[in-house]
């Protein structure tokens, strides 16, 4: 009985910086163009839906630099906008300042897990705040990873917007037994 509840606790969101104001949550790729907006788009169309849009803030970056002002992929975009969401988005690189003003820090991929964990440097509690996107959907298993769909076709995009919206929907829920619902 004590590993469940080990695991429970482990797996329960960070207390909010800021009780007076939203929650704060960062999703985090590596060039912003193609899993990360996918997945704020997602959560923040579920987050509304479930009456939360204005309890919580959610924002994408990258780990890399080099998309820095550019679109969402347009293969991301249109997977996107074939399943209602909308597509506006200018990809940016994470600052290291959000670690002191985001809630929680999800990453896509054990790299970019990674990399936040570098650029978080001596922070103390940085390590409860980061954790991977896909560590929220159901049934994931030993590798909650959003793979990165760039290099491969628009299947892979349709697999990642799969992935995300059971991630979301977990992340949802998680988020309306923390906070509520209007």
């Amino acid at each position: 009985m004590e590993p469940i509840w080990i695991t429970v606790l482990t797996m329960s969101l960070p207390e909010p910086r800021d009780p007076s104001g939203p929650y704060r949550i960062s999703l985090v790729c590596l060039g912003n163009i193609c899993r990360s907006p996918i997945a704020a788009k997602v959560l923040s169309a579920d987050l509304d839906h479930a009456g939360l849009a204005d309890a919580v803030e959610v924002d994408s970056s990258g780990t890399g630099n080099w998309h820095i002002g550019q679109g969402m992929d347009p293969r991301a975009a249109a997977i996107l906008r074939v399943h209602g969401y909308p597509t506006d988005h200018v990809a940016r690189c994470f600052d290291p300042a959000r670690f002191a003003k985001c809630d929680l820090i999800l990453a896509m991929d054990t790299d970019n897990l990674d990399d936040l964990r570098k650029l978080a440097g001596g922070r103390a509690d940085a390590g409860e705040r980061l954790r991977l996107f896909r560590s929220f959907a159901p049934g994931t298993g030993s590798n909650p990873e959003v793979p990165d769909p760039y290099y491969g076709g628009d299947d892979g995009f349709t697999t990642v917007l799969n992935m995300v919206q059971a991630a979301s929907k977990g992340l949802t829920e998680e988020l309306v037994a923390r906070l509520g619902s209007d």
